[in-house]
């Protein structure tokens, strides 16, 4: 497993604030939400997969979204999964917890990542490569084009039916203000 360096105090606050959003968005993967997260303590926190109580590696490295949400989690194995050199795997956010010990003090605070998979099904999660960055980055570059065409097209739709329903709503006063008008006249004789 690889040695990090220290973050610095601002990139210790921006990490923080961006998970504090991030985990609790993913909360479904945690059991009771701890409101607040250090992604300094986060990274390197000892992983463990369900099939066992033996440590299958460490967090390499927090990947978010464009909304700073925590979308996966990239697991360092190190040798620990008896595969040939260093594996690192993507683990998508619902597919682990993070179990947060010594909470209530900052310099000991500690995480336990469990990942809800086991050994092997570790190890057939997509590996972090330059390869899958790439993949994944255009690939969410492309959802999100298609969500902002979507969410386009609908706003269109909505106007021109809000369009036909005021025009019908208008031929349905004219209709009755002709009514009336029809009604006071004969009235009037």
């Amino acid at each position: 497993m690889t040695q990090r360096k220290p973050l610095n105090p601002a990139q210790h606050a921006v990490i923080g604030a961006l998970l504090a959003g991030g985990l609790a968005v993913s909360g479904s993967a945690m059991a009771e939400p701890q409101g607040l997260y250090s992604a300094n303590k986060l990274i390197d926190a000892d992983v463990y997969a369900t099939s066992g109580s033996e440590q299958i590696g460490d967090v390499e490295d927090i990947l978010l979204d464009n909304d700073m949400r925590v979308r996966a989690l990239v697991i360092d194995t190190g040798n620990l999964l008896d595969l040939k050199g260093e594996q690192q795997f993507v683990i998508e956010a619902g597919k682990f917890t993070v179990a947060t010990q010594d909470g209530n003090n900052l310099e000991q605070i500690t995480y336990r990542v469990n990942v809800d998979l086991s050994k092997e099904q570790i190890t057939q999660q997509p590996q972090y490569t330059n390869d899958w960055w790439d993949n994944a980055r255009q690939g969410a570059q492309q959802a999100w084009e298609q969500t902002k065409e979507g969410a386009a097209s609908a706003w269109e739709t909505t106007q021109e039916g809000a369009s036909r329903a005021l025009d019908r709503i208008g031929q349905a006063l004219e209709s009755v203000g002709e009514s009336a008008r029809k009604a006071a006249g004969r009235s009037a004789e």
